[in-house]
């Protein structure tokens, strides 16, 4: 049984490896790092008037907040220029229209000097309203420029009080730019409402969303968004895709980015080898509102419009991306067999809600590998397991010699106990 067990472990393992090596492959030469401008991170704290709450280890959600800022700011890698930015910091009246342009820079994003940084982080004093909306749109203005990456994190108790501006909206307006800037939130003690709203910002720009009730939570969190924009980044290129595989431009292994419209084809060209095997992924984001029920194809096709294989991906909701991938790997011939030239179609079937701009398309990221196949084409696939038939089979016998086993101890108990 513990063998049995430990098999099947490694069989959903081994699933769950190749399914990873599907949506992102391996080895990929996706774009090229680029390190001539330094990393940017904007903080964005929420010090609306609910931070007082002290609800965190005992203590207020501000002093938590301040605690964490300190230690990430003496954690921050020297090469990541960062920056502080308030909203509902300044404005304690009841006027709305004054309390929603509450937001301001506290430190500007720059080479770090920690304790000027640390003492302007001490001044702070929960006050006003919670303009998210407003704040987003001033720190993606502070991050202007430059071709490293660019992060802003934004740290709120609630969810925004500016309404009509709704900070998803702002978000994918944000992403619609393509100036590569992703966000990521992090809830102090969240509720439904505004967990919502803090992963529909996130999900919008490729970011993360976190729930926070712990001071400890909070700081390892923040470091490891900051030590996250030192990363090298990768830079799509951009591409125009044709309406038909004749001429549709020629891909070589990397990331690649176009927009496609609504209810259109775009196509691409991929020479592969004999003996290399061609993994390709793409994912749409739907950077504006779009209709429930959806779905992104990716189909491999030969010049003559045979279906080589596919990857499908659909979703009914509010979903920000959606993403497929493919694999077909070219068998080595032992003739001097040319390239073939592989036709890659994505088509996807998002809808614009009512009143909702159908221009410029939707942003898609395409990514292209070209690698040296498997050695031995029964190691692709068989039956459809590709490299795990074998672990399915050492399962398959294993059980019959348990049962095997099992039924001979049971014959002779039975034997033993009609004896007796």
């Amino acid at each position: 049984m513990i063998t049995r067990t430990r098999l099947a472990a490694g069989s959903c393992a081994l699933l769950a490896a190749l399914t990873a090596g599907l949506a992102f492959p391996a080895g990929a030469a996706a774009g090229e790092p680029t390190g001539e401008d330094a990393p940017k991170v904007n903080l964005v704290l929420d010090v609306s008037g609910s931070m007082r709450a002290r609800d965190i280890d005992g203590q207020s959600r501000m002093a938590a907040a301040k605690q964490a800022f300190n230690e990430v700011l003496d954690a921050t890698p020297e090469e990541v220029e960062l920056g502080i930015r308030t909203l509902g910091a300044n404005y304690p009246g009841d006027n709305q229209k004054t309390g929603c342009k509450d937001t301001a820079q506290l430190y500007p994003v720059g080479p770090l000097d920690r304790t000027e940084a640390k003492t302007a982080v001490a001044t702070l004093t929960p006050t006003g309203w919670t303009p998210i909306g407003p704040a987003l749109l001033k720190a993606a203005d502070d991050l202007d420029g430059g071709t490293g990456s660019k992060r802003i994190v934004l740290i709120s108790d609630g969810e925004d009080t500016c309404a009509p501006l709704d900070p998803c909206e702002v978000a994918r307006e944000i992403a619609a730019k393509g100036i590569g800037l992703t966000i990521d939130t992090l809830g102090l003690v969240p509720n439904t409402k505004m967990r919502q709203q803090l992963s529909c910002i996130a999900e919008a720009t490729g970011g993360t969303y976190t729930s926070v009730e712990h001071t400890e939570e909070l700081t390892d969190k923040v470091n490891e968004l900051v030590d996250r924009a030192a990363d090298p980044v990768v830079t799509p290129v951009a591409t125009e895709g044709a309406d038909r595989c004749t001429g549709a431009p020629a891909l070589e292994s990397g990331l690649y980015t176009d927009r496609e419209e609504f209810g259109q084809q775009r196509w691409y060209r991929v020479d592969v080898e004999p003996g290399q095997e061609l993994r390709a992924s793409v994912s749409v984001a739907a950077d504006r509102a779009v209709s429930p029920s959806y779905g992104v194809l990716l189909r491999a096709v030969t010049v003559h419009g045979r279906e080589i294989v596919r990857g499908e991906a659909a979703g009914d909701g509010r979903t920000d991306v959606i993403s497929t991938g493919l694999r077909y790997p070219k068998a080595e011939r032992d003739d001097e067999e040319a390239a073939e030239t592989v036709c890659l179609q994505v088509t996807h079937s998002f809808s614009a809600g009512a009143g909702v701009q159908t221009t410029p398309g939707l942003p898609l990221e395409l990514t292209v590998d070209i690698v040296d196949g498997p050695s031995d084409s029964d190691d692709v696939a068989s039956f459809g397991l590709g490299r795990g038939w074998w672990l399915l089979g050492v399962l398959v016998l294993t059980g019959f010699l348990a049962g095997v086993v099992w039924g001979w101890l049971s014959r002779w108990r039975v034997a033993v106990w009609r004896t007796n």
